[in-house]
């Protein structure tokens, strides 16, 4: 979720500096809200422009499904389909923004110059490069726009990214937060891709209690199978919190009218960036100078030991468990301050 979000914005302006171009996108599937809504097939009316706004076809790759299962003769089948599919459309060139082994070895299924990072994540993706791209930006944003000018040469104006809209998930978001007009409301995500990014539950859970004494609204989002950990925080509010399904399309609905989210590095703070709303950043072992809030209005804490590690370790970095609650209700109290002056 986060490499997408954090493309989008490349890919975003390089469809308005070429408007006519047919720009295609390989994704997981259960990503694929964030490029298209439920049964957009392209985006060449107004209507469908806004259901899917930026890519003209969507190639679904089930990529962690066929990790699964590499050897079997189903995944086979499916990626020589996919092979098949992205072959035939005939591309100019293909962008890993990813730089992992994987998406390059998709890249390379269009049979055309495949553009990649000179150090790219995963070392070994940068042999399946035919352009090597130097990129010179701290975040991986910038490094993403530098990537996109390579293709014509151009020189790209940072844009905010354009999400698909879904007028069933934008309902659904404007009734949920119709019984309370007027209260600010603030979007509370607990969850991270592995423990060591984890905040302790019972600090946002501190958090959120503060918040609603505060006389705010907070909801708490859920990950797939976090569903226990915004539990305990809905609790400890004594269910004044409202925790919202499990729903990309509804995530975005939501957080397009929220005043405020507080998360760590993960998929629904760069939602909230994308989106132009203020975060409250919790960093540990990954670095936000890299990966951490853009283009939006931001604070962040991480505390001077936290060394960059990627290792998927259980339990929480050591600098992120010296940041107290005490902290972050400063940061959000300072934003949500600045959210609401005239």
């Amino acid at each position: 979720m986060g490499d997408i979000l954090h493309a989008l914005p490349a890919v975003t302006a390089l469809r308005i500096a070429h408007p006519e171009w047919i720009i295609d996108w390989v994704v997981e599937p259960k990503w694929s809200a964030l490029l298209a809504t439920q049964g957009a097939t392209s985006r060449d009316t107004a209507s469908s422009a806004s259901r899917q706004p930026v890519v003209d076809r969507i190639h679904l790759a089930p990529a962690k499904e066929w990790g699964k299962r590499p050897l079997s003769p189903q995944t086979i089948l499916e990626l020589r389909a996919l092979r098949r599919c992205i072959r035939e459309n005939h591309y100019d060139a293909a962008i890993d923004f990813q730089g992992a082994v994987r998406s390059a070895m998709f890249g390379r299924f269009a049979g055309c110059p495949l553009i990649g990072e000179a150090k790219p994540r995963e070392w070994a993706a940068r042999w399946l490069f035919s352009e090597h791209v130097a990129t010179t930006g701290a975040h991986v944003i910038q490094q993403d726009y530098e990537l996109a000018a390579a293709i014509a040469a151009d020189s790209l104006k940072p844009v905010q990214p354009w999400l698909p809209f879904d007028p069933r998930a934008e309902a659904w978001a404007e009734s949920l937060l119709a019984s309370t007009p007027g209260q600010p409301s603030v979007l509370i995500n607990p969850g991270a891709g592995w423990g060591a990014k984890r905040w302790p539950v019972e600090r946002y859970a501190a958090v959120a209690k503060a918040l609603v004494g505060h006389g705010y609204r907070v909801l708490v989002n859920a990950g797939p199978d976090e569903e226990p950990i915004a539990e305990i925080i809905v609790n400890e509010t004594g269910r004044a919190a409202t925790l919202l399904p499990p729903s990309l399309e509804n995530l975005i609905g939501v957080t397009r009218r929220v005043s405020l989210v507080i998360a760590g590095d993960t998929g629904p703070l760069h939602l909230a960036c994308a989106l132009g709303k203020p975060v409250v950043g919790i960093y540990g072992p990954t670095d936000p100078c890299r990966n951490g809030p853009f283009g939006t209005r931001f604070k962040v804490l991480r505390h001077p030991a936290s060394v960059r590690d990627h290792a998927r370790r259980e339990e929480p970095e050591a600098g992120l468990l010296t940041i107290q609650p005490g902290e972050v209700l400063v940061a959000a109290e300072e934003l949500l301050k600045l959210e609401s002056a005239p």
